[in-house]
């Protein structure tokens, strides 16, 4: 029997990503778990189930300093940036601090050199 392998996809066939990254300011300390759920509910609250799904919104275990690292597809990165605004909890803010379109250089610029 052969195995066959599979080719790979063409590269305006793959999904284009960009790497927010995105601090929480707060009084508090908060953990990155919370800070997740938060940001994935409020997320899915904003474009709805289909759209969330769509969005492919991965978060990255990168946390330092209450800044944190997430994916997304580059058509839904507006509506993360909106529903980052829209977050109302006591005492805690989010912001985008910047997007790049290379991890390695979001890591480098915005989160403090790794």
């Amino acid at each position: 029997m052969k195995i066959v392998k599979q080719r790979p996809l063409l590269p305006t066939l793959r999904e284009k990503k960009r790497y927010l990254v995105y601090e929480v300011i707060s009084e508090d300390r908060i953990s990155q778990n919370e800070t997740q759920k938060i940001i994935s509910s409020e997320f899915e609250a904003f474009v709805g189930r289909l759209g969330s799904g769509k969005a492919g919104l991965i978060f990255l275990k990168d946390w330092m300093n209450n800044k944190g690292i997430v994916r997304i597809n580059n058509k839904y990165l507006d509506y993360l940036k909106a529903s980052l605004c829209d977050i109302r909890k006591e005492n805690m803010l989010l912001k985008s601090v910047g997007v790049s379109g290379i991890l390695k250089q979001a890591r480098s610029k915005y989160f403090g050199g790794r």
